[in-house]
């Protein structure tokens, strides 16, 4: 993954949030990590021109928010000539199978259910980390 790819963090939850971030630099992911902890914030920043004009983006995305759906977002996004082509990875604590279906459905590139344990929890989000390191994400046009 290129230096230029932001990473956009929607998680509620403040210490999964820096779980998240600590594990992907564990990966040796140095990537600017822009979190926001509710829908309406990161859906604000998402559409703005201040990510118009700054190439890719990758999204890291929980679908259990304060203010909206994950879903919601995730559809927003992919109906968005603009954003389309952005990764989406949906990091959630849902393993519902009706959910997960309708989330790739959506247009979803991942979807990683967060383990309950904490150990495995920063097993998976490190793993995610090296993924992010061998990743390509588009351009935002």
């Amino acid at each position: 993954m290129t230096a230029a790819v932001k990473i956009v963090m929607v998680e509620d939850d403040h210490g999964h949030a820096k779980l998240i971030e600590k594990n992907i630099r564990r990966a040796n992911i140095g990537n600017e990590i822009v979190h926001f902890a509710d829908g309406g914030s990161a859906v604000d920043y998402l559409f703005s021109a201040e990510v118009r004009a700054n190439g890719p983006l990758l999204i890291l995305l929980d679908l259990n928010l304060p203010d909206m759906s994950g879903t919601d977002i995730l559809a927003q996004v992919k109906a968005d000539e603009r954003l389309k082509r952005a990764p989406v990875v949906v990091l959630t604590t849902t393993d519902d199978k009706v959910e997960i279906q309708r989330c790739y459905d959506l247009g979803c590139n991942v979807y990683i259910t967060k383990p309950v344990d904490y150990e495995a929890f920063a097993t998976a989000i490190k793993q995610l980390g090296l993924f992010l390191s061998v990743m390509q994400a588009p351009e935002i046009e």
